[in-house]
Parts: C-alpha cells; structure tokens; sequence
C-alpha cells in the first residue's frame, strides 16, 4: 500500500462515518445529467502531508489519468493558457465560454505580470527566481484568487495557492484548496501538485521535500458515496516511481514525455462517474 492510500482511505472513512450532509440546504452545485441538485457529505479542514522524498503520492486502488494531470499542470503553469485548445485533454470543457476559454483563472491569473524588486515579472517566475536567488525566503507564493476577476472566471478556482518554502536543500509546499471533490479530484490534485513541486526542484537545484495539502471543504457527492465505499475496500499496491528527464534545466522546457511514472500497479478504473457542475 501506498501511503496515498492510506491517506485517501482515511480521509474517505472519516467523510462518509462523520461528514456533515448538505441535503435540504441551500448550494450551487447540481448534476449535470439530471439538473438536480447534487448534495455532499463534507468535513471541514482537511489536511494531508505527503514526503515526496520517500514516494511519489499515486493512489493504487485505481489508475490516476496521470497523463492528463501532467498535461493540466503545464497548461496552467507553465503555459499560463485559459484556452481550451492548448490544453489538449477535455477536463474543462463544461465550463468553456464562447471563445473556448475559462475566462481569467487558472493559467490567465499566473500570467499576469508584478513589480517585483528583482524586475517586472509573472508569479511563477517569481517563484523560480526567488528559489534560485533568495530561497531561504518566506514570501514565495502564488495566488490566483484575484478577487477583483471573480466574475470573469468560469469556476473560482479550486486549488489556488502555493507557498514554497526551502529547508536543508529540500523544497516543501503547501498546497491551499478551498473546495474538493473527493472521487473526482484528490488523487488527481495531488499527483498533479507533487509533479510540480519535483520539477520546480530539479530546475533550482533542490530535492523534492514535503507537500502539505490543505482542503477547506473535501465532500463525497451523494451519488458518489457508494463508489467511494467500494473502492476503499479494493486491494492496493506500493507506490511507483517518478521519472523526471534529468537533462532539463529550464522549467520552460519540460513536455508531458519528460515526466512518467514507472512501475504503477493499480486497481481498474471506474467508469461512468457522474459530473457535478
């Protein structure tokens, strides 16, 4: 067993044994097959840490669509995109506009250019320029919560702040998530943010350290609680390993073939989830 396992399975139990139920209460969310409104069961402040130097954090009791979560976390962080066509997967495609974008989120909010005192820049350089220059710094973060571009985002965003912080060599994040689907998103965010964290510690010269994974509201969608009740009992497996091509330098540089993961043992997908919009 992973220790993402462990964590997701704990997580999960508490949720389903504890989690306060929505049904009857005034939300946003609904089912978008049936339009009905899709209550969940939640816990308030969730938080998870997982030691990238010991494993990479893969849960095993299904496939993480790992190749898409490579694709997403490049198309928002090193593509600064809020267009659908550069994404090159179907992810947001219940939340594109007219012009096949998500407004200004994600992407759009880390392309945004700050005086900061090194020069004018983006937050992500400035996240790859304090690591190199000043990394012992506690300032470096990102934030896409831009209040004053709320209405013109397709979905506020989720996941929406990093801080980085550097301790001996080792890179270590805490990842803020105000809101999150469990079955959906929690196997996905995390593989996606520990991939980040690995590639923005080669290109600094540091070593992948901890990922600390705050979620305000984590929930199970009311027709996902017995999903998620069968797939905690399935069988698991012991992590599988992270494969960065050690030749990249530049941050700008990677593609999705630079970044695999090997020897994945997993359980079988599950098919047919519904989608709450």
């Amino acid at each position: 067993m992973s220790y993402a396992d462990t964590l997701f399975i704990n997580m999960c139990r508490k949720v389903l044994d504890e989690g306060f139920s929505t049904e009857g209460q005034k939300i946003r969310a609904h089912w978008e097959d049936t339009g009905v409104p899709a209550y969940t069961k939640k816990v308030f402040g969730v938080v998870n840490r997982y030691d990238l130097s010991k494993e990479f954090p893969a849960v095993t009791q299904r496939p993480v669509a790992f190749k898409t979560c490579v694709k997403e976390i490049l198309w928002i962080w090193q593509k600064k995109s809020n267009r659908l066509s550069d994404l090159d997967a179907h992810i947001w495609d219940a939340w594109a506009d007219e012009e096949g974008t998500i407004g200004k989120a994600y992407g759009y909010q880390l392309g945004i250019k700050y005086p900061f005192k090194q020069g004018e820049m983006d937050q992500v350089d400035n996240v790859l320029w304090c690591l190199k220059n000043d990394p012992y710094s506690r300032r470096i973060m990102t934030n896409l919560f831009n209040f004053a571009d709320l209405h013109e985002m397709r979905l506020e965003p989720c996941a929406y702040s990093m801080t980085f912080n550097v301790v001996d060599g080792r890179l270590n994040a805490i990842l803020n998530q105000r809101s999150q689907d469990i079955l959906a998103a929690n196997a996905f965010n995390v593989a996606q943010y520990a991939v980040l964290m690995h590639l923005f510690a080669q290109v600094s010269g540091l070593e992948a350290g901890e990922l600390v994974h705050v979620i305000a509201d984590a929930h199970i969608y009311d027709r996902h609680l017995p999903v998620i009740a069968e797939l905690i009992e399935r069988p698991t497996y012991p992590a599988p390993k992270l494969w960065v091509n050690p030749e990249i330098k530049d941050f700008y540089d990677f593609t999705p073939e630079d970044i695999k993961l090997l020897d994945y043992q997993h359980g079988p997908q599950i098919k047919g989830i519904p989608v709450a919009v």
